[in-house]
């Protein structure tokens, strides 16, 4: 028979390494965008629509020849040069993508050529999917894995890359790309709080992708808005019971509330939905309050909805509109400085909120960070949702790895800046392109004399060394990809590029 009853271990930290969590975070996003306020007019929608109403400045998208391959490829490696590891160093490497270019390969083993040179094939992990949490699950296993018996003293590294395409329409603008590399282990100047997630799950259709031959997913817009408030309201609620029950162990008896969070994070399909999910947790600690102040403060003037549901509030807009007002400055200070990324480049799936844990970085200090608690909330449709803490190290010496955390998205500001800006037009061609050669297997193009039409052929895998082999009949120019340049942008810049155009005329 056998107990029913928790074993509670958080008593004995002596069971675990200390301060588990991330070491270092490297971000990639694509090197190309189109302006939202474009998009309004070319679309033809009201003035604003996407600006205001989403929340959106820019959004970044991949080419046709770029795939979820290539951004983990390349955000992988930049994060071990950056940090200057050895690929020896990582035990284990699991990635969280919803992205599927191959129903039985898994990204990861693709992501293994890269630890070929160092013969370190004693890597554990394998892709985990649920929308967009396969990140968020990828990240706990891999502090569990630091926290367990199997561990053998080396690096995990966790990866989350997603390409987010819609079919043209209401949806399209809540499109990007990107991906997020990040290194766990002891240690960490931002420590996963140990025995505090609260986790949401249940089956719903709010966001699948049945289709296996399309990129695009089926969405019910207003369903998912309403699943991630639930997700939102359920985790918090789980968060904040297990948070008082810690600190009731330790004598303290105050409620947990946003206060308590020096700075919130969230999962962000557009930026306008994180605005009102603040809103939706401050709604949270007001029903929950025993005795809320309503005559002055935070709670000033909302003595009407002390009577209100939570499960009767997601559609409810009089709720929505007064709880995002009196949440205006939380949300200014705790999550505003978070959405640097999703603003510039949209929705990236899996690695969403750990985009807005760069942005913090870059946007804050490190003595501003220092000792603070930072709320994550990660979704992922169908679904599955962790409101979870990282607690944030007190040392801000120069060198210190704080500091070197923070320093290294000095730049994330510049690089936005230095992306080309493309119109609306070659942006639909682009994303047409995309559609038509979907699943066909990896290809280039070749140009015709006239350049009225283009070819499409296909190329036998990744990696330059056999591809030259394998194409050797072909006799022209290749340009050197990943294995020579060390980069994995893209197919068209950096991997293969075939020029044919003698041999067609």
């Amino acid at each position: 028979i056998f107990s029913t009853v928790p074993v509670d271990r958080s008593s004995r930290s002596d069971l675990w390494p200390k301060d588990v969590g991330i070491l270092a975070l490297e971000v990639y996003f694509p090197s190309q965008y189109v302006e939202q306020v474009e998009l309004e007019k070319y679309d033809g929608v009201e003035a604003g629509k996407y600006t205001q109403g989403l929340g959106q400045r820019q959004m970044g998208f991949c080419s046709a020849h770029e795939d979820i391959n290539s951004l983990c490829l390349t955000v992988v490696q930049r994060l071990v040069e950056r940090s200057h590891l050895s690929w020896d160093s990582i035990g284990r490497l699991e990635v969280g993508t919803e992205t599927i270019i191959d129903k039985s390969k898994a990204v990861k083993t693709v992501l293994m050529q890269l630890f070929q040179d160092s013969g370190n094939t004693d890597v554990e992990g394998i892709d985990t999917t649920n929308a967009c949490y396969g990140g968020t699950a990828s990240l706990f296993n891999a502090a569990d894995w630091v926290e367990s018996s199997s561990w053998d003293g080396r690096y995990a590294l966790v990866v989350c890359g997603d390409i987010a395409v819609y079919a043209t329409g209401n949806a399209r603008p809540t499109g990007g790309a990107g991906a997020v590399a990040m290194l766990v282990g002891p240690n960490a100047p931002l420590a996963l709080e140990r025995g505090l997630r609260g986790t949401h799950m249940e089956n719903a259709y709010d966001f699948y992708k049945p289709d296996l031959a399309s990129e695009y997913p089926v969405v019910d817009g207003k369903l998912s808005i309403q699943c991630y408030f639930r997700a939102l309201d359920q985790c918090y609620a789980v968060y904040r019971k297990k948070i008082q029950s810690q600190w009731q162990k330790e004598g303290i008896t105050k409620p947990f509330t946003m206060e308590d969070f020096q700075f919130i994070i969230f999962h962000t399909p557009f930026c306008k939905l994180v605005q009102k999910s603040v809103g939706r947790l401050l709604l949270n600690d007001f029903l929950a309050a025993p005795k809320p102040d309503t005559e002055s403060g935070i709670y000033k003037g909302l003595q009407s909805f002390r009577g209100k549901k939570l499960e009767d509030t997601y559609s409810d807009k009089d709720v929505e509109k007064a709880f995002q007002k009196a949440s205006l400055e939380i949300f200014n200070q705790k999550t505003k400085p978070s959405l640097l990324l999703s603003s510039r480049n949209g929705n990236m799936y899996t690695p969403s909120v750990y985009g807005c844990l760069a942005s913090l970085l870059a946007q804050c200090s490190a003595q501003q960070l220092a000792g603070s608690r930072i709320g994550a909330f990660s979704y992922g449709s169908g679904l599955a949702a962790s409101l979870f803490s990282l607690r944030v190290s007190q040392d801000v010496a120069p060198g210190s790895p704080l500091d070197k955390l923070v320093s290294s998205f000095s730049d994330l500001q510049t690089r936005l800046d230095s992306r080309k800006c493309v119109l609306p037009e070659e942006f639909a061609q682009i994303m047409k392109l995309r559609e038509d050669t979907h699943h066909l297997g990896a290809y280039y193009k070749m140009a015709q004399q006239s350049a009225a039409s283009t070819v499409l052929m296909p190329v036998p895998h990744w990696g330059c060394k056999s591809a030259r082999k394998e194409m050797a009949w072909l006799s022209d120019t290749l340009d050197p990809c990943f294995s020579c340049q060390k980069s994995h942008s893209s197919l068209q810049d950096q991997a293969l590029t075939l020029n044919v155009l003698e041999r067609l005329t």
